[in-house]
């Protein structure tokens, strides 16, 4: 898609290297993320922004806090991946890239610890770095809707490098919505991020959402029926007024089911309009766990609490 939704710039972000004035870029609507490592310890200059992604995290070791750095609007191509002629698209896939200073190479990891020189190697991260990194994944699923999963596969640097099992074909990369790591992306031979623990990172990012995994639950023993399955949240855009879209239309039949539907005059629709706001604020009113916030705008509390 060419059309840009949702807020462009990451809360707290510098754009003290910004380089989409001089290299411009797609607009797109993103859902992908991907996850690279710059396999250094400061900021990199990118070749002037050349080769930049559209965000840099660098770690604060002191503080053991991420700073971040943004050089392109969240839903406008960047430059950090291969992009063969004649192949799939890579940057302007759809994709959000975010560079993490530090290292995945077990080697540099030695090196520098030798040298006494402070970093992340990031396969053993600390849980504040791991956090850090899950905020912005959260964001990017609570406004732009990008899946909180991805790829089974997060093999060590160097088996990561190359075109490995875990690589995608044209096909897998076309089809994929999700986070995923450098080492996975088709066309690209990079091994980044390493074994990041991906686990952990959507673990922090559903704790930072207060989402659980949206799985239902097994069939025990005693015959405990399985819960229902909650659909993903798909992110604040989807609910913004002219809205038309298929989760408009399952916010508003669930809204029906459980009782909440006053609003409507005929009945839900795929159109995001003052009805819909009105029957959410109704719902959100209605637990106490929304009432601080019930402004009508369903969030990913307010869709979990809907569909459980």
């Amino acid at each position: 898609m060419s059309t840009k939704t949702g807020p462009q710039r990451y809360p707290g972000a510098s754009r003290a290297n910004w380089y989409q004035d001089d290299f411009g870029g797609d607009p797109m609507q993103v859902n992908v993320v991907v996850l690279h490592t710059t396999e250094g310890r400061t900021l990199p200059g990118y070749e002037g922004g050349a080769t930049a992604p559209n965000v840099t995290a660098v770690p604060d070791l002191a503080a053991k806090k991420l700073k971040w750095y943004q050089h392109f609007d969240i839903e406008t191509s960047s430059r950090a991946l291969v992009n063969l002629r004649g192949g799939v698209e890579t940057n302007t896939m759809n994709v959000c890239q975010v560079e993490l200073v530090g290292t995945c190479d077990p080697k540099t990891q030695k090196k520098w610890m030798g040298a006494g020189q402070a970093h992340i190697y990031w396969p053993e991260a600390p849980d504040w770095a791991l956090e850090g990194v899950a905020r912005f994944l959260s964001w990017m699923h609570e406004q732009h809707g990008v899946p909180l999963s991805g790829p089974k596969e997060w093999p060590a640097y160097p088996e990561s490098y190359g075109s490995g099992g875990q690589r995608f074909t044209a096909a897998e990369w076309t089809d994929f919505k999700g986070i995923c790591g450098h080492m996975h992306v088709a066309e690209n031979v990079h091994g980044d991020p390493g074994a990041i623990d991906f686990a952990r990172l959507l673990k922090h990012a559903k704790a930072d959402l207060d989402v659980d995994d949206d799985t239902p639950g097994g069939t025990g023993s005693n015959n405990t029926p399985a819960k229902p399955k909650i659909p993903a949240f798909p992110g604040r855009k989807y609910f913004t007024a002219g809205a038309s879209n298929a989760h408009v239309l399952a916010l508003g039949k669930q809204l029906v089911k459980r009782g909440f539907g006053d609003h409507y005059k005929v009945g839900p629709s795929r159109t995001w309009g003052e009805a819909d706001r009105l029957n959410v604020r109704d719902f959100q009113k209605s637990r106490k766990e929304l009432r601080g916030d019930a402004d009508g705008t369903p969030g990913p509390l307010t869709w979990r609490l809907l569909f459980s």
